[in-house]
């Protein structure tokens, strides 16, 4: 079994031999426990209570900020970045929306070092005003037709500040309730934390479905899209009075009285070897799974219904809000099952499900979203024929690539219809074909002052013969079998919840008090903000680059299967370790 560092470094000093800490302002005194074990073992559930709702409040609140981008995607893409046409402004929202992700390690560097220095319950604090100020500015914010270019600009620093306040707000509340809390209860009382993000997916959804029907469609895509925004003012306001009456932690304060906290987290967590080797356990263990699972679930799965197989997206969202509500408890029982047999089956076990369900899965949402899609690749089959030279790979992270090749604009187009196509290499510098059945259309040359109109034409001709040869320009809401998408969609939901349930208490326990806030917060935030948030225009790339609609599963796949390995060998069980 791997042996854990030390949890605490114990000095000498006022409060060291005396077992008094600091609580609230005031000097406390008890009993000094043994080391490594929490002072607040025994706290009592009206105080729990307390802490549970504080830490989830304010977390729900940083979730429902960061995640407003999702049910708003299309709309901020035409009000931030307008002069593009459909497949472009697609391609540029998913990049936009991995730019908060990308900056959410950056984040927990940063808020995790003074976290560890200075104290869980004031970093927090500032994250959760950070956050909550750039989300109000984005309701702000004037759009490209107003100030232009300057509007994309400062759209993405915002984003970017949203990332970076959610990369130090996840670590510092799960630090905060595991050390306070009883060993036999860490779990479940930490399993809220999963919760919240559902809490604040759900309610952004809501949120914008609220917006929509109180100002109508049309006043929505003009100006009403701000409200859920502006709205964030009043959740910061709430959120930051319920976190202001906590007291700090009394691990924290603990380590502090016995002069024991680090002067060097970063160096601590990352160039010693006894730590680092627990970062990237649970980076390549943990993270890199859950990323890839959750992001899969809840961010994917909507994007494929809608996208590729045409589900109206209202119908989507209703869905999605249905799948969130239910995924609540599943996150709390899984947390508190791993208090009776363990973090690492349980987690282990929702990798498990994942992996084997994810292929068949997506083949039958497909089948019970739009049959007639099926149906219509199977009588009239496409085919793109092109020199693979003008073909390029789709992925485009900061949306700055420019696909404009016959090749590539075929491709787009298909990928963003969740059309399937096998690919067929033709002569240097052959013009692009594409064969649909017995049909063909021919890309233009695009050379010359009127090769985006032209590459218009192309993609508008390419659309026009999809529909003659059957199929359809959206799933026949009639004919969507919504029973059989749940079902699919909670086979897939009860694997994400069983590695999200557990992971805060399973995290913290793995981690020294000292570099805890620090050394945690890293591979969390590479884990969900890198794999995950890059999950959506890596999968769009694979999908382009292959025709394979479902080639794309590959990439979460792949990420789960590794962490699946690497935990069974190295991941210790650390539900009984002290903290």
């Amino acid at each position: 079994m791997q042996k854990f560092p030390e949890q605490s470094s114990v000095a000498s000093g006022p409060g060291a031999a005396s077992g008094a800490f600091e609580y609230g302002g005031a000097v406390a005194h008890a009993a000094a426990p043994e080391i490594g074990t929490s002072p607040r073992d025994g706290a009592s559930p009206a105080e729990m209570r307390k802490v549970v709702l504080a830490s989830v409040a304010g977390t729900t609140f940083e979730w429902y900020d960061f995640f407003l981008f999702v049910p708003l995607a299309a709309v901020l893409s035409r009000s931030f970045f307008g002069g593009m046409n459909e497949t472009a402004g697609y391609i540029f929202a998913l990049s936009v929306f991995a730019v908060g992700f990308a900056f959410r390690p950056l984040g927990a560097l940063l808020f995790g070092h003074i976290g560890d220095k200075r104290g869980r319950k004031a970093t927090f604090l500032v994250t959760m005003a950070l956050m909550g100020l750039a989300t109000f500015g984005i309701g702000l914010l004037p759009g490209y037709a107003t100030i232009g270019v300057a509007a994309p600009v400062l759209f993405i620093i915002l984003r970017i500040l949203q990332g970076l306040a959610l990369g130090g707000e996840w670590g510092g509340a799960a630090t905060y309730i595991v050390e306070h809390v009883g060993s036999k209860r860490r779990g479940y009382t930490s399993s809220w934390l999963g919760a919240s993000a559902a809490f604040g997916l759900g309610g952004a959804l809501l949120a914008v479905l609220a917006a929509r029907m109180l100002v109508g469609e049309a006043a929505f895509v003009d100006w009403g899209w701000r409200l859920p925004f502006l709205f964030s003012l009043v959740l910061l306001a709430i959120s930051m009075w319920i976190r202001s009456r906590l007291h700090e932690s009394p691990a924290f304060l603990r380590l502090k009285a016995e002069g024991g906290r680090s002067d060097r987290p970063l160096a601590e967590s990352f160039l010693q070897w006894t730590n680092l080797k627990l970062v990237l356990t649970a980076l390549f263990g943990i993270m890199v799974a859950q990323g890839a699972v959750w992001y899969t679930v809840f961010f994917y799965l909507p994007s494929f219904l809608e996208k590729a197989v045409r589900v109206p997206p209202a119908m989507v969202n209703a869905l999605m809000l249905l799948l969130v509500a239910i995924s609540v408890p599943f996150y709390v029982f899984f947390g508190w099952l791993s208090d009776r047999v363990g973090r690492k089956p349980v987690m282990v076990g929702g990798m498990l499900l994942f992996a084997t369900a994810l292929f068949p899965a997506f083949h039958l949402l497909t089948e019970a979203a739009n049959p007639k899609l099926e149906a219509a690749s199977r009588a009239a089959p496409v085919v793109v024929v092109a020199d693979p030279s003008g073909c390029n790979f789709q992925f485009d992270p900061i949306g700055q690539a420019e696909f404009q090749s016959g090749c590539d604009i075929a491709k787009a187009t298909l990928a963003e219809a969740g059309i399937p196509y096998s690919n067929e290499a033709a002569s240097r510098g052959a013009i692009v074909v594409v064969r649909i059945g017995e049909a063909t259309v021919s890309a233009p040359a695009l050379d010359g002052s009127d090769s985006a109109a032209s590459r218009m034409r192309f993609a508008d001709a390419l659309r026009g013969a999809l529909l003659q040869a059957g199929y359809p320009r959206a799933a026949d809401p009639a004919a969507v079998d919504r029973a059989s998408i749940m079902f699919v969609a909670i086979v897939l939901m009860i694997g994400a919840t069983a590695l999200y349930g557990p992971q805060a208490a399973a995290l913290v326990e793995l981690f020294p008090t000292r570099i805890r806030y620090t050394a945690m917060s890293l591979p969390y935030h590479v884990g969900t903000g890198w794999v995950g948030g890059f999950l959506p225009p890596s999968v769009f790339a694979i999908v382009a680059a292959t025709g394979n609609v479902y080639g794309g599963l590959w990439y979460p796949f792949g990420f789960t299967v590794l962490a699946i390995v690497i935990a069974v060998l190295f991941l210790p069980e650390t539900r009984d370790h002290p903290v």
